[in-house]
């Protein structure tokens, strides 16, 4: 257990560190001088200068950040932040949204994914047939045509198409392949489907030629990617209706959390948890809200159709509002993190 929390939070601190790894790559490659890159964050525990910038250690292990010369404050430097056309800035604020899309489309190239089943109803068709939570979704075969289920939207469209009809479904179950007869209902309760199961992506055991990987990576990514973005959007809705939103917001300690519980189920897992993980905080942080880099971006675009910058002081002082109010909204799902957990 021990040595699973350590992973975690390696893995997650990790991911920080590669998303400001990203800021400082492009910053290096567009002349923009950095002065420091850390691990962590202040008081600094060691460091050490390697031509212009200092590489440091700190004490607080909840991240990592990255000091470029004149992102806070104007300078007529011609390596400062301030002094480089639009397009590069934006690029370099960029970068680190972009890593965390990197890693995904990375673990996703090299491990399977496949449709999980993380719930099945009770007195449902799939329960009624033999299907179990955990099964991962490989083929539907129907009236002696096998179709291979890649996506949710696969399994969802081949069930619809069918209902009333006898199919056959084949699952990897462990290390077992399996084939399980089933009938979708025509007239299945609210909120149940055809089947009467809930959907997840799981990983699996096919095996793909190498020169795939890099298409199915990039198809899953977007995939995902369009997937949580979906989700936010019914979640918001759902609220602008009085409406329960569906979702639990999580902080670190949520996050850690689901970590430590998915590491247990094996490597790939992890890993495929640490993809979805990197997608969600990637489109976190190109949100338009002042603070992260989605903001900062906003306010470039600003400076860009008004032809002159933005007023740094009102800059500063909404970000320094919307710091505030991200402060006390993360130690609000902590304390929900906290009660979830214990």
């Amino acid at each position: 257990m021990v040595l699973v929390i350590i992973i975690a939070f390696i893995s997650l601190i990790g991911l920080l560190v590669l998303h400001e790894f990203g800021h400082f790559i492009l910053a290096k490659r567009f002349g923009v001088k950095v002065e420091e890159f850390g691990i962590g964050y202040p008081p600094r525990i060691i460091g050490k200068k390697i031509g212009e910038t200092l590489y440091s250690l700190n004490l607080l292990p909840f991240g990592a950040f990255v000091r470029i010369h004149g992102e806070e404050e104007d300078a007529k430097d011609p390596r400062s932040f301030t002094s480089k056309p639009i397009w590069q800035r934006a690029l370099i604020l960029i970068g680190g949204v972009l890593t965390f899309w990197i890693i995904s489309f990375l673990i996703l190239s090299f491990i399977p994914t496949g449709v999980g089943i993380i719930a099945v109803q009770d007195g449902s068709p799939a329960d009624l047939s033999g299907l179990i939570t955990g099964d991962v979704m490989e083929e539907i075969i129907i009236d002696g045509v096998g179709y291979p289920l890649f996506t949710i939207k696969d399994v969802q469209l081949r069930i619809n198409e069918n209902r009333g009809e006898e199919i056959t479904l084949v699952v990897q179950r462990g290390e077992e392949r399996v084939s399980i007869l089933a009938r979708p209902r025509l007239s299945p309760p609210p909120q149940e489907g055809a089947l009467g199961i809930a959907l997840g992506y799981a990983a699996s055991q096919r095996n793909y030629p190498l020169y795939q990987a890099p298409y199915r990576g990039f198809l899953r990514t977007a995939e995902f990617t369009f997937s949580a973005m979906e989700g936010w959007y019914l979640a918001l809705s759902n609220i602008t209706q009085g409406k329960p939103s569906g979702a639990r917001l999580m902080g670190p300690i949520g996050i850690f959390d689901m970590f430590t519980q998915v590491a247990e189920l094996g490597s790939s897992y992890f890993l495929l948890f640490l993809a979805l993980i990197s997608i969600y905080i990637a489109l976190f942080n190109i949100l338009p809200i002042p603070v992260v880099d989605g903001g900062r971006l906003l306010f470039l675009g600003i400076e860009a159709l008004r032809g002159k910058p933005f007023d740094r002081k009102i800059e500063q002082n909404v970000n320094a509002l919307f710091f505030f109010i991200l402060i006390a909204l993360m130690i609000w799902v902590t304390i929900q993190d906290v009660i979830h957990i214990f």
